[in-house]
């Protein structure tokens, strides 16, 4: 399986675009090897710039739930096109995408609609702040809400500490807004809203964190955020971009019956376009401009196309036995996997989380990113690669999340298990 179509426009790009790739994780670094250069998708497969096949598991990070170039998605989408790309003006396509979105989220009763998860947080979190009068921001080491200042900011040296910059260019006095605690630590969460008692916004965690791998909330985590936050004023924000229809249609909050005060959404309800959104309680969203004073705005956000696709998703989502299938099939997945690593005699945890899993090289449960940070990555990369070299096209990062999506057929998952064969023996 050739790939020199791909390693001859890397050489291309990174002349040109930093490290040849516009997102960092695609470059394959944790991993070894140059990222491959796709040229096309239809169905649950992708193709290299060389004609390569894969079994893609990666579904653009997550919105590609019905597969690549569904049939009734991208017809819908070329009879949009024929009406003009972008307008600048208010659309009937906006109104119709924000009721579908309410109606799957009753914790929202106003959304407003961005064009990125990154767009969504930041906004929220904006929100939050003008609504409790408080600059303070908690969020969970590991979870990650895009690449917001305020959100690019790793843990101090203790539990209750103020954070410090993850990334030069981050100014140290608004990460000393930004509080860590522990994912499914209520105890660290506690301990820092009783040192700043009055001084934390909110709370925002991910529905299940996909970003150090899927770590699975415990039991009473999420409600126990709740309880604290109603306690001390300030606000809960569930970031939801991922896993909003991944674990169910109305995402994690509705498997733990949690009403957040904001939820942030992207990838699904975009169809595979650009589109992200937040949305919550009236009282507070009426804050945005015009309504009210916070002002946040976008040029292509509701933009037409991108609301064409994802319209179209969610409709087909809603169809009777749509998640029953997508759940089976990776269940199946997964447990054939989990099989054949103990039958290889090769430690892992397999996390799953609706229709997003992670086979982590752990010998025990991953709960949190001290967990996650202690997993075998050498073994994993060694495993991506063998899996990649059998047409199976994983996410290339240990703490990433695998996407399944409806697409894929029983062929697929026998597929993939026999190169999980493979690419587990030896390792």
């Amino acid at each position: 399986m050739g790939t020199s179509k791909s390693a001859q426009l890397l050489k291309r790009a990174v002349k040109i675009i930093p490290g040849g790739v516009n997102s960092p994780v695609r470059a394959f670094k944790a991993v070894g090897g140059g990222p491959l250069f796709i040229s096309r998708a239809k169905g649950s497969k992708i193709y290299d710039a060389d004609g390569n096949e894969y079994i893609d598991y990666i579904g653009s990070w997550g919105p590609m739930i019905l597969g690549h170039a569904h049939p009734k998605v991208t017809a819908a989408l070329k009879k949009a096109l024929d009406k003009g790309t972008s307008y600048g003006a208010p659309t009937e396509l906006e109104v119709t995408l924000a009721g579908l979105t309410l109606k799957a989220f009753p914790s929202m009763e106003m959304v407003r609609f961005v064009s990125s998860g990154t767009e969504a947080t930041m906004s929220a979190i904006r929100l939050a702040r003008a609504y409790t009068k408080r600059d303070g921001i908690l969020k969970f080491e590991g979870c990650y809400h895009g690449h917001a200042d305020s959100l690019l900011v790793k843990a101090g040296s203790g539990a209750a500490t103020l954070g410090v910059p993850d990334s030069p260019g981050v100014p140290q006095d608004l990460a000393r807004l930004t509080y860590n605690a522990t994912f499914n630590d209520l105890d660290s969460v506690r301990a820092i809203f009783e040192k700043a008692p009055a001084k934390i916004a909110c709370v925002i965690v991910e529905g299940a964190p996909g970003n150090m791998g899927v770590a699975l909330p415990k039991v009473g985590f999420m409600e126990g955020l709740r309880e604290i936050t109603k306690k001390y004023g300030a606000l809960l924000i569930m970031d939801e971009v991922m896993s909003g229809f991944r674990l169910c249609y109305g995402g994690a909050q509705k498997i733990y019956g949690i009403d957040p005060d904001l939820t942030c959404l992207g990838k699904v309800i975009g169809g595979g376009l650009p589109v992200g959104g937040f949305g919550g309680k009236r009282a507070i969203m009426e804050l945005l401009s015009p309504s009210g004073p916070v002002y946040q705005a976008g040029t292509l956000s509701g933009n037409p196309i991108a609301m064409t696709a994802g319209i179209e998703t969610l409709k087909l989502l809603q169809a009777k036995g749509t998640y029953d299938r997508l759940f089976k099939t990776t269940n199946a997945l997964c447990e054939g996997i989990a099989e054949i690593a103990a039958r290889r005699g090769v430690p892992v945890h397999v996390a799953i989380a609706g229709s997003m899993f992670t086979v982590f090289f752990s010998e025990r449960p991953v709960a949190n990113w001290p967990d996650a940070k202690a997993c075998d990555t050498a073994r994993f990369g060694r495993y991506f690669t063998k899996m990649l070299k059998n047409g199976i096209y994983l996410p290339p990062s240990q703490f990433e999340a695998v996407f399944v999506g409806l697409a894929h057929t029983p062929k697929d998952i026998e597929r993939t298990l026999e190169a999980a064969d493979k690419g587990l023996k030896g390792i």
